[in-house]
């Protein structure tokens, strides 16, 4: 059924598009952008336009911006050149008077930006996920080192190997091992968590802490990376990064998903009363159901909320 229904829609859609260029005077990109605030809704219908287009101008300008992004050649000084090249193609393509529609090639640049920014920034936490934690190498340590500093800021860290790791939820005596699963991004994520979100990363820190509803809050924040890595992989959060960014995403703003994620994952912890950490796979799949269905909103917009509580 869902194979015969997308074989009527690929002969319907150019006629009803046809019929609504005659009508309304406007191409889809530009119905979408004027129909559309800005944010999810736009940037996907812009999205969705772009790739089901059968134009070979703009299937080659898709297979440009994406070969940019993917090598992460998208930000910095080409950036404008980029979306002014793209706006323009599209303007050829389909005929747009920039004089006339000049609000058009501002919010069509911007949802270019967004999206490819999108891609780019998938590429670039891939990097650093596929980054190996390095002992040899004096970033990594340092990080590391600053990791413990920002959640024990009273209690001085021994050794480089200790026991006191576990102090703040890693398996062993040397934390490097933990990250193989997600690489040096697991350690930015933490890192990140602990610096910028301090009072909430320190809650979160003394929740992992309780004598009954404890767990490992290392190991479970480099589980949460990997559950905020495979949204953004999928695609699913595309709906907070186009709700969120007013600019190009980057790194800073994976992060701060991320940290949504760890401390709303942790509250929800606390709330199912979990009996012990053999229930931690059930509450963590429920988690993620939940936070995938809030992604369907198109209007959706995560922040954490810091809240008092008593357990």
């Amino acid at each position: 059924m869902y194979s015969l229904w997308m074989y009527i829609s690929y002969y319907i859609r150019p006629l009803i598009k046809w019929f609504l260029r005659k009508t309304t005077g406007l191409c889809e990109l530009q119905r979408i952008c004027y129909g559309e605030e800005h944010g999810s809704l736009r940037i996907k219908g812009v999205e969705n336009s772009l790739h089901l287009s059968r134009s070979p101008q703009m299937k080659l300008l898709i297979n440009h911006l994406n070969d940019i992004s993917d090598n992460q050649r998208f930000a910095g000084s080409n950036e404008r050149e980029i979306l002014e090249g793209a706006t323009r193609t599209v303007l050829l393509v389909k005929q747009i008077n920039p004089q006339v529609h000049s609000q058009f090639v501002k919010s069509f640049s911007r949802c270019v930006e967004q999206i490819w920014g999108y891609r780019q920034l998938m590429a670039e936490v891939e990097t650093l996920r596929t980054t190996q934690y390095d002992a040899e190498n004096l970033d990594h340590e340092r990080k590391l080192y600053e990791l413990w500093k920002r959640l024990m800021p009273d209690e001085t860290l021994i050794s480089r190997v200790s026991k006191q790791w576990q102090d703040i939820g890693f398996q062993g005596d040397d934390p490097k091992t933990d990250f193989r699963g997600m690489g040096l991004l697991g350690l930015e994520n933490l890192l990140f968590f602990a610096e910028e979100f301090k009072g909430p990363a320190s809650h979160v820190l003394s929740h992992s802490l309780h004598p009954n509803y404890g767990y490992a809050f290392a190991i479970v924040g480099i589980n949460i990376t990997s559950m905020a890595w495979c949204l953004l992989r999928e695609g699913n959060a595309k709906t907070y990064f186009y709700n969120t960014c007013k600019s190009l995403p980057n790194i800073r703003h994976f992060h701060q998903f991320y940290c949504y994620l760890f401390y709303e994952f942790d509250r929800f912890w606390i709330e199912c009363k979990p009996k012990d950490i053999m229930e931690f796979s059930g509450i963590r799949t429920k988690f993620e159901e939940n936070i995938r269905s809030s992604l369907l909103d198109p209007h959706g917009v995560f922040r954490i909320n810091v809240s008092v509580d008593t357990v």
